[in-house]
């Protein structure tokens, strides 16, 4: 039992304990004792040792606040001296030196770094030209009547002429005329009319070429041909008559040929040594390269002909020269 015994020898035994040795109390001695020792939450806390009827209803669950979210109260300002810069402006190498400046002092470009990502640039598979959609087709009948009947009814109705008063069937106190017998041929009046009729004028008549103004006449730049093969003609006869030929040629003096010949050998010393520049370049990659080695090329075969014709003697040059 849960009463206290007193025994032979006087002592006081424990109460009878259960299993998890702690002593069992009266309900409501139980009660008072855990009311009065713990708090008001955890009277409703899990007791793994004993059955209790406050382990039936789940605790509340607590639910913390959430804090508001923090906000920096100083301004996003752009930072002094700054060197973060997108490659390509005009900007030096810092900007923002007096850090006046409130926002970005570059702005963004889009794309600018590595691009928008793969794939994004290919054509999208479900957007292209469909049929009809630059242009409209001429709508039926059956669709205009549907859609658009208004614009079937005539602005101006033609006067009718063969009932009087208006169209439609003739009413029924109305009666034609009768009895009318014409006397004219109209097979000979057609006749008539067809072999008096005038001609019908073409629109576009054939173009007469024969009643041109310059038809059957000399071009004036044959007129012009002819006065300078005429005018070349009385040369040669004048040269002709006068049977004294003229100097054509003359012997080159030493002073001119030493001349010329100092001058073309400086040409070649200077076409020579930007030749000799571009001789390293073992891969003519581009039509410039390949151009200009052969333009040096002819060049210097050219110059040496013309300085091994001057070391000859008893030259003859033009006499004009």
């Amino acid at each position: 039992s849960s009463e206290a015994q007193t025994p032979r020898g006087g002592r006081l035994r424990r109460p009878f304990a259960s299993r998890s040795s702690r002593p069992v109390w009266p309900v409501g001695l139980q009660a008072q004792s855990r009311s009065s020792a713990r708090p008001a939450a955890a009277m409703y806390a899990p007791d793994n040792h004993c059955e209790s009827i406050y382990q039936i209803l789940p605790p509340k669950p607590i639910v913390v606040p959430r804090p508001e979210r923090y906000k920096n109260k100083i301004p996003d300002y752009a930072p002094t001296a700054s060197t973060f810069h997108p490659t390509g402006t005009s900007h030096p190498h810092s900007s923002n030196m007096a850090g006046e400046a409130v926002g970005k002092v570059v702005s963004d470009r889009g794309h600018a770094s590595f691009g928008r990502p793969v794939g994004h640039y290919a054509n999208d598979a479900t957007v292209y030209l469909k049929k009809m959609q630059k242009s409209s087709s001429v709508p039926s009948l059956a669709e205009v009547k549907k859609t658009n009947p208004d614009a079937l009814v005539p602005s101006q109705l033609k006067e009718p002429s063969r009932f009087v008063g208006g169209g439609g069937p003739p009413k029924r106190g109305e009666r034609p005329v009768m009895n009318l017998v014409t006397t004219k041929n109209f097979v000979v009046a057609n006749a008539v009319e067809t072999i008096l009729a005038a001609p019908k004028k073409l629109p576009n008549p054939v173009k007469d070429y024969l009643k041109k103004e310059d038809y059957g006449k000399v071009p004036k730049y044959l007129h012009k041909v002819k006065r300078d093969i005429a005018g070349e003609e009385e040369y040669i006869r004048m040269l002709q008559a006068s049977g004294e030929p003229e100097e054509q040629f003359r012997p080159l003096s030493e002073e001119e040929r030493l001349s010329m010949l100092d001058g073309l050998k400086a040409k070649w010393e200077q076409v020579n040594t930007a030749y000799q520049a571009t001789t390293h370049l073992t891969k003519l990659d581009t039509i410039g390269k390949l151009k200009r080695k052969e333009k040096y090329e002819t060049q210097l075969a050219q110059i040496e002909k013309d300085i091994a014709k001057l070391n000859r003697r008893n030259l003859l040059v033009d006499a004009g020269f």
